[in-house]
């Protein structure tokens, strides 16, 4: 289960409306060991696509050096579907390569309705699973 407080929802989704028509995507660390998400950070999609996304490679090193010196990890990998439903594509299967992180959906395919979802894919197995949103606790979104 993720559990995740609404202002890094509220961001996700606000991240993937700014982005529209093309998807959104970033990442939400948190404190090594703890699978509790802290500190979203949008990235930028290198691709500029409405159908696919891939995180600039030097925005993400720059980020994975930064979470090591922060003793931070991936808790969730989040990106947008701008016009088919919020589950992971054959392409998103195959990229996935944080075993333990939570990988979060969102479609902006309604204009006016936000579809939210959260998966763990391992070994190209996607189980979905329950998100229950907390209240805000005054994350970092960066």
């Amino acid at each position: 289960m993720l559990r995740i407080p609404r202002d890094l929802v509220e961001a996700i989704v606000g991240h993937a409306r700014a982005d529209h028509p093309d998807e959104a995507c970033g990442i939400i660390a948190g404190p090594a060991g703890s699978d509790r998400p802290t500190r979203l950070v949008p990235m930028t999609n290198a691709e500029r696509s409405p159908t696919f996304y891939r995180f600039d490679s030097a925005e993400q090193l720059a980020l994975y050096r930064e979470m090591d010196a922060r003793d931070e990890e991936v808790v969730v990998v989040y990106h947008s579907h701008t016009a088919t439903e919020a589950y992971p594509s054959r392409t998103d299967i195959a990229y996935a390569g944080e075993p333990n992180a939570h990988y979060v959906l969102v479609s902006t395919r309604e204009p006016h309705r936000d579809e939210f979802r959260s998966y763990r894919i391992v070994d190209g197995v996607v189980t979905e699973e329950e998100v229950e949103v907390l209240p805000a606790d005054g994350n970092v979104v960066v």
